[in-house]
């Protein structure tokens, strides 16, 4: 990680470098970084400018532990139902030096010990109208401005939806109205490792001009920008009407 002070981070640099941080050192996170992940997560847009969200934050109080302890399970189930699903100890899993292999062992890892987390927030949103597929673009923001000012601090997280295995529970043990909705389950803490790069698929998959399938010739990525292989199969499956390149 970057030894550069805080405010050298540059916002490009910042989103480019923010990677989904699932190992954490057992260093508490102080009530200052909190203050500052969360200001910041609030400075995000939303409809009309509501700001319909609310923080609960899970540190380690017993109720904190038990909410904690429920998502954990919950994750646990989960992961052992993709790990089936999904195959990952089948073909180059089979490998424990292939990335299929490493990222289950990572997965592994972090669903075992999600509950040892030493933060975990649950962003809330206060739902004032009837549900829609829209109204998570007034919570969402302000998830990733939460994930890009912990990675300024020095911070790691990752959004999980583990919250909706428990959520019934979770309303319960912590007094959260019926009416709330818990958007995601964040944990945060001090990397154990670090930030770099993200690896994603080429610009030139994702990106159209003017017609479904026509991409742009201006649509390259930054000199010296590494790719992944990963994606669901048929992740470039051909869609109806898109031309062959």
């Amino acid at each position: 990680m970057s030894s550069r002070p805080l405010s050298e981070i540059g916002l490009i640099e910042g989103i480019t470098t923010t990677r989904a941080i699932r190992r954490y050192t057992d260093e508490p996170v102080s009530d200052q970084d909190l203050a500052a992940i969360l200001f910041a997560a609030t400075r995000a847009p939303s409809g009309s400018n509501r700001q319909p969200w609310r923080f609960m934050v899970l540190r380690d109080d017993p109720t904190s532990r038990e909410a904690k302890r429920l998502l954990g399970d919950v994750a646990v189930r989960i992961w052992e139902l993709k790990r089936r699903r999904d195959g990952y100890d089948q073909g180059s899993g089979r490998r424990a030096d292939s990335p299929k292999s490493r990222m289950a062992g990572v997965m592994q890892s972090f669903a075992e010990h999600l509950a040892s987390a030493p933060v975990v927030i649950l962003p809330c949103y206060l739902r004032y109208r009837e549900p829609s597929h829209f109204e998570g673009a007034s919570i969402f923001p302000c998830c990733q401005n939460l994930l890009l000012a912990a990675r300024a601090r020095g911070l790691g997280g990752v959004m999980t939806g583990f919250q909706a295995g428990c959520e019934a529970e979770l309303h319960a043990l912590l007094g959260i109205p019926d009416e709330i909705v818990i958007s995601a389950a964040i944990p945060i803490g001090h990397p154990r490792g670090s930030h770099g790069p993200v690896r994603r698929r080429p610009l030139e998959e994702f990106v159209y001009e003017s017609h479904w399938g026509q991409t742009p010739a201006w649509a390259v990525d930054p000199p010296g920008t590494r790719h992944t292989s990963a994606g669901p199969p048929g992740h470039r499956a051909r869609l109806e009407g898109e031309p062959t390149r």
